[in-house]
């Protein structure tokens, strides 16, 4: 069988790109690389506080971003510092006087394992975040935070919840 001219230089092209369809694996993995490095670099500027799923925290329009503090977590039925159980809120309603001597305690122990050192010397620059939910009982957030005070932290933050900003220019409209 005789080819064409054409027929003989179509056969020769499709010999000579025949591997044009493979992946160039290089750049690809140059990319992923990137792309690697980026959420290593950006991962580690979040702040993030313990997650409770019973709670529901208070919304609010504070724009602050959470920091690196002692948490505090008051639960149904315990209040726990960084994870630790360290009274019964029974124990604390039922309690007399404003101060929680087994969470003061554990605020103590704390000032050296998580306080950064320049806030181990400076009593007003102590952070503590509370976290409750938002139906917890006043009487009982005032015993924690008295308690927090008493035990030489001078700034408490209370964990809330971001409004978005468009609700926020509703309740403004509202008024």
């Amino acid at each position: 069988m005789v080819k064409s001219a054409r027929a003989k230089r179509m056969e020769k092209h499709h010999k000579r790109h025949k591997g044009a369809g493979v992946l160039n694996l290089v750049s690809l993995m140059d990319i992923f690389t990137i792309l690697v490095f980026f959420l290593l670099v950006n991962s580690s500027d979040v702040e993030t506080l313990p997650n409770a799923k019973d709670l529901q925290l208070p919304e609010s329009i504070a724009e602050e971003k959470a920091k690196e503090t002692v948490v505090i977590l008051i639960g149904e039925t315990n209040i726990i510092v960084q994870g630790t159980p360290v009274a019964s809120v029974e124990e604390v309603m039922k309690a007399k006087g404003n101060d929680i001597p087994a969470l003061r305690e554990a605020l103590k122990s704390q000032n050296d394992r998580v306080l950064r050192r320049e806030a181990r010397d400076d009593i007003a620059g102590r952070e503590v975040t509370i976290m409750g939910d938002k139906d917890i009982p006043y009487r009982l957030l005032k015993k924690v935070m008295a308690t927090c005070t008493q035990s030489d932290y001078g700034q408490i933050s209370l964990a809330v919840l971001q409004k978005s900003s468009d609700k926020l220019d509703n309740l403004q409209a509202a008024k």
